[in-house]
């Protein structure tokens, strides 16, 4: 089995292969398969959204006719910050502009929750992740992780909002994690072993 999956992100390729790591399933990212289509992420949900994404690459890679022995995913995942009545949810990657660094989106979010108390800055990261089976089959899948939104961006570690996603439990923020602290706890490695559960049944039940 190969999942190809539509992302063009190397942060999230390496997470997502670390967790996948223990299968016997080859990952690679869309522009490793040598797929491009433009994908436009309409969708109101993180389920929404994913769906759309591993549709428009399963659609493109059927198109190549290589669509007979993989499964595509695809992943919408962002920060829901409950002060900010859920922002910037799904729109996380785009907040800002999709081409403003993910400091400066962090920062800003900091900005808006000036003088709010620590009670009060609770927040997830969400993970929605939609497949596409081979014959045509879909499924979705949702992880989460609770924190709260720090002060001040620390930490050289992980990508995107991870520097201000503070973890009470582990008195840091994602960014000063280790690559395997994360990986065990993530959001992504959440909704990742619920699918590697869906896989793990139809390669039993292909053998």
């Amino acid at each position: 089995m190969k999942i190809i999956f539509a992302t063009g992100n190397e942060g999230k390729m390496r997470e997502i292969r670390a967790i996948l790591a223990d299968m016997a399933v080859e990952v690679c990212s869309m522009k490793e398969a040598g797929l491009a289509t433009d994908i436009e992420e309409d969708g109101t949900t993180f389920e929404e959204n994913a769906r759309i994404k591993a549709r428009a690459v399963a659609q493109a890679l059927a198109e190549q006719g290589g669509a007979q022995a993989c499964v595509v995913m695809a992943d919408d995942s962002g920060l829901e910050i409950d002060y900010l009545n859920g922002e910037p949810g799904v729109y996380s990657a785009r907040y800002l502009g999709e081409e403003t660094p993910f400091s400066e989106k962090s920062e800003d979010l900091l900005r808006r929750l000036k003088d709010v108390p620590e009670e009060k800055r609770t927040a997830r990261f969400v993970c929605a992740i939609a497949a596409v089976f081979p014959g045509g089959e879909e499924g979705t899948v949702r992880g989460t992780i609770e924190g709260r939104i720090g002060y001040e961006l620390r930490g050289d570690n992980g990508f995107g909002y991870d520097p201000i996603f503070y973890l009470p439990e582990y008195g840091r923020t994602a960014a000063q994690l280790l690559d395997e602290e994360k990986n065990r706890i993530s959001h992504r490695r959440r909704a990742l072993e619920q699918m590697k559960e869906e896989l793990k049944k139809r390669m039993l039940s292909s053998t």
